[in-house]
């Protein structure tokens, strides 16, 4: 069973930064791209950041770009989301995506959330 474990959250103020990690771990799989989604209250699950596994790039949503850094650990399929200058409107929920390929079968595993409260 392949698991998705997700660390880093946290409170913080306005301005700050912190750091999420997340680890992909269990059977043999090929990692297409891991990244981050998040949810804020009332509303919907919206893409963040991620890394392609096998290019080696990155891409984000336009609100995080320059702010936040996705980067990985291949050896450990650990990927890591620097954010930085850190602002109320990021507040929500952060879920860990692992896009994977086992048995010739390609899907999307998700980690459990991790609380961001960005406070003003």
């Amino acid at each position: 069973q392949v698991q998705l474990v997700e660390s880093g959250g946290g409170l913080v103020q306005a301005g700050g930064s912190l750091r999420l990690s997340c680890a992909a771990s269990g059977p043999p799989f090929t990692n297409y791209e891991m990244g981050w989604f998040r949810q804020a209250p009332g509303k919907e699950r919206e893409f963040v950041a991620a890394f392609k596994w096998t290019a080696g790039s990155t891409y984000y949503t336009d609100s995080v770009k320059g702010r936040f850094t996705a980067s990985r650990d291949s050896a450990k399929n650990t990927v890591y989301l620097q954010m930085n200058v850190l602002k109320p409107e990021d507040t929500a929920v952060y879920y860990c995506h692992a896009d994977l390929e086992r048995g010739g079968v390609r899907s999307r595993y998700w980690g459990q959330g991790t609380q961001v409260t960005v406070s003003s």
